[in-house]
């Protein structure tokens, strides 16, 4: 181990950024994004940084909870070799439990983005390096016609070509916030996600109220409870649409039977979820099942959405990128790589590591 690659700090402090309006969703709001901002720093002085945003309305996560999980989980990194990244990983696995996924994920970040760092080299060329960008969605929430039509002009001004519109609380509602979005741009590819506020019989009944409408949908996200595994299947069958799995999607276990019972063709990987080794696993049993891919996230700042974009272009085959939340912050706590127009990561700047640092 060479002397410089040691860690000799972890520090991990509450980041609380408002949000310029709420982000709404089946299971609840987010008025104002609590994270935990984690520094990592080497023997040469090389720094890393992390980020665990966990959303409390997405699976009962908190900031409070990741700060203590992280605090806990590195008191013993200090004088680990930084450069043998898998064994530290695959004990935050074993010390985090399965709801320590943003936790896992902060300490994941801030080691690898320290690891490429000293390495000379940017993030994507440690997952594989099979793509320079990603183009990002931008997601219309759960508001009413009007505001959703002006989130609607927003999102084409900003030349953003696909629209991810919140939905889960009931199909009529759900369906005029749809047909406000179509007719603002009905060459928009649109895609609904549901966040398991829907079962199976109202799900279908949005999609039927939407192709009376003419509006064809690109991929339906979560369309029934996260254990209703034949509730997502009989959507995909009944409703003749790609269905996601999200809320379904917990770990490797889950990727591996969801491959295997069929049913869902694509699988939404968050590294808030699961943290970064977990979900690059999960993302290798997709490709060998021949399951979809999308990346997305929670309420994050361009730290933890510049490290997903990394992933997703470094391991390169993502149909679906979800990485539009720095746009709900009201102020960007960070310098560096950002979600730039028309939705674009462009990871071709970035030298070494991640590309972003808190101010």
């Amino acid at each position: 181990m060479s002397r410089g690659a040691r860690v000799t700090s972890v520090e991990a402090v509450p980041w609380h950024v408002p949000l310029n309006e709420p982000f709404a969703i089946a299971g609840g709001s987010a008025h104002d994004l609590d994270s935990v901002r984690v520094r990592l720093r080497l023997a040469d002085g090389t720094t890393g940084w992390g980020e665990a945003s966990p959303l409390p309305a997405f699976n009962g996560e908190t900031a409070a909870k990741s700060l203590a999980q992280i605090r806990a989980a590195s008191r013993d990194w200090r004088g680990r070799d930084a450069t043998a990244w898998r064994p530290l990983l695959e004990e935050l696995e074993e010390r985090l439990p399965k709801d320590g996924g943003a936790a896992r994920a902060a300490l994941g970040m801030a080691l690898l983005d320290a690891w490429t760092r000293r390495a000379g080299i940017p993030l994507r060329s440690f997952f594989g390096g099979a793509e320079s960008r990603v183009v990002s969605d931008v997601t219309v929430t759960i508001v009413g016609p009007e505001a959703a039509a002006a989130a609607a002009r927003r999102i084409k001004a900003l030349g953003v070509r696909t629209v991810k519109i919140k939905v889960g609380e009931d199909p009529v509602s759900d369906a005029a916030r749809v047909r406000a979005v179509h007719r603002v741009d009905s060459r928009s590819r649109l895609m609904l996600d549901a966040n398991q506020g829907y079962g199976p019989r109202e799900s279908l009944g949005l999609l039927r109220l939407l192709r009376r409408a003419g509006i064809t949908v690109a991929l339906f996200e979560q369309p029934a409870h996260a254990d209703d595994w034949d509730g997502l299947a009989k959507v995909a069958r009944d409703g003749r649409v790609p269905v996601a799995a999200d809320e379904s999607l917990r770990g490797r276990k889950d990727a591996l039977a969801l491959a295997r019972r069929g049913g869902v063709a694509v699988l939404n990987l968050k590294l808030m979820k699961m943290g970064l080794l977990e979900a690059w696993d999960c993302a290798l049993i997709a490709k060998s099942a021949g399951l979809g891919l999308m990346i997305g996230g929670m309420v994050e700042t361009p730290l933890a959405m510049g490290c997903a974009a990394h992933f997703a272009a470094g391991l390169g085959g993502f149909s679906f990128v979800d990485l539009d939340t720095p746009l709900w912050l009201a102020r960007n706590p960070t310098r560096g790589l950002t979600f730039g127009r028309g939705g674009v990561y462009d990871l071709a700047t970035v030298k070494a590591g991640i590309g972003v640092i808190p101010r």
